[in-house]
């Protein structure tokens, strides 16, 4: 059984992707946005991440890096194995409708699109680290939810997903990331060591 979405909103979709892929590239944008997307990029932050709790929290620091490698498989799992093939929705890049207009500018990739689970993951992890760690660090919603939507808003200006795609999978990994901090907070708590 495949699932569709409602028309009215797929022509919404198509008229807001036109905008962000087509209308409003640039070639500054055409050197930075891929990065945005790139796993590699965000490899530091992780890696500080990891390192900065378990220095920080110890044995808590610990457990909070496992849920944190929780959240992200939780969402992986939730958006690349189970909805993307119950909607098999086609990427733009791939679309053949789309073909002439598209303005693809990495490598397109063969799997369906909805939804983006970039997106699902980057607000999984964002929305985690923001409730777990909103008492110790500031700012970090505003920070966390940056994060989370430029890599979502630069899926779409790549070429590789609709808009419906990456707010989808935003919504998706947020709600995941609530569960996962509410349930690391049913028994703990960031309180710095010593």
């Amino acid at each position: 059984m495949t699932l569709t979405l409602p028309h009215d909103l797929l022509v919404l979709d198509h008229k807001v992707w036109y905008y962000l892929n087509v209308s409003w590239r640039n070639d500054f944008l055409d050197a930075v946005v891929p990065y945005l997307r790139n796993q590699w990029t965000w490899a530091p932050l992780y890696l500080f991440l990891l390192v900065f709790m378990l220095y920080n929290y110890k044995k808590t620091g610990l457990l909070w890096c496992l849920f944190f490698l929780a959240t992200f498989a939780l969402a992986d799992q939730a958006s690349a194995h189970y909805l993307k093939p119950l909607f098999q929705r086609t990427r733009p890049c791939n679309d053949v409708e789309l073909s002439k207009l598209v303005h693809i500018i990495v490598r397109c990739g063969s799997g369906y699109s909805f939804p983006s689970s970039h997106a699902t993951n980057h607000f999984a992890l964002g929305v985690f680290a923001a409730i777990t760690m909103q008492h110790s660090v500031r700012y970090i919603w505003w920070i966390a939810l940056l994060w989370a939507a430029s890599v979502s808003y630069a899926q779409v200006y790549v070429g590789v997903h609709f808009p419906l795609d990456v707010v989808c999978g935003g919504l998706l990994g947020s709600a995941i990331g609530i569960v996962t901090a509410k349930l690391f907070h049913l028994k703990w708590r960031l309180q710095v060591s010593g």
